[in-house]
């Protein structure tokens, strides 16, 4: 995508390099979720409830969502890849659209970026992978631009 380093949209069966997802030592977690799993925004919550083992405490709804993502402790590892397939389909039911998970997803990888360090900046603790068919991954890559211009500090 190039506006942030921990968010990476693929067109379908595209192939990306395994060195902006994965770092060179530790746990990774990876959960693939479903876009057309994700019609509204409660299938949404479903989707990331049963791909990250989200705790029973988590309250259905965006707030609790971004909180859990920028936590993420009950799961064991150091790293975390979401995959969600068929992105452009995701709250397709939904008249706002996807804007409100993009915007969460963007901030919480902000909270998770990656670190500068001597050696180069390594990959983010938390990279999000959209994958879509290839004639979306443009104004899938515009969707996320103009929710990172909404969240991102001045």
């Amino acid at each position: 995508m190039g506006i942030v380093p921990w968010v990476h949209v693929v067109p379908e069966h595209g192939a990306m390099p395994v060195d902006l997802l994965l770092p060179t030592s530790g746990r990774t977690y990876v959960a693939r979720l479903d876009g057309r799993r994700m019609r509204d925004t409660d299938a949404v919550f479903q989707q990331f409830y049963d791909g990250l083992r989200l705790p029973d405490h988590f309250g259905w709804n965006w707030n609790a969502l971004h909180d859990c993502l920028c936590d993420l402790h009950w799961l064991p590892a150091d790293h975390y890849v979401l995959i969600v397939e068929a992105a452009d389909e995701a709250l397709s039911d939904e008249l706002s659209g996807p804007g409100m998970l993009f915007r969460t997803l963007l901030r919480a990888g902000r909270r998770w970026s990656s670190v500068r360090r001597p050696e180069g900046t390594g990959p983010s603790r938390l990279v999000v992978v959209l994958s879509c068919d290839a004639a979306s991954v443009p104004g899938l890559e515009e969707q996320l631009r103009s929710c990172w211009e909404e969240t991102a500090p001045s």
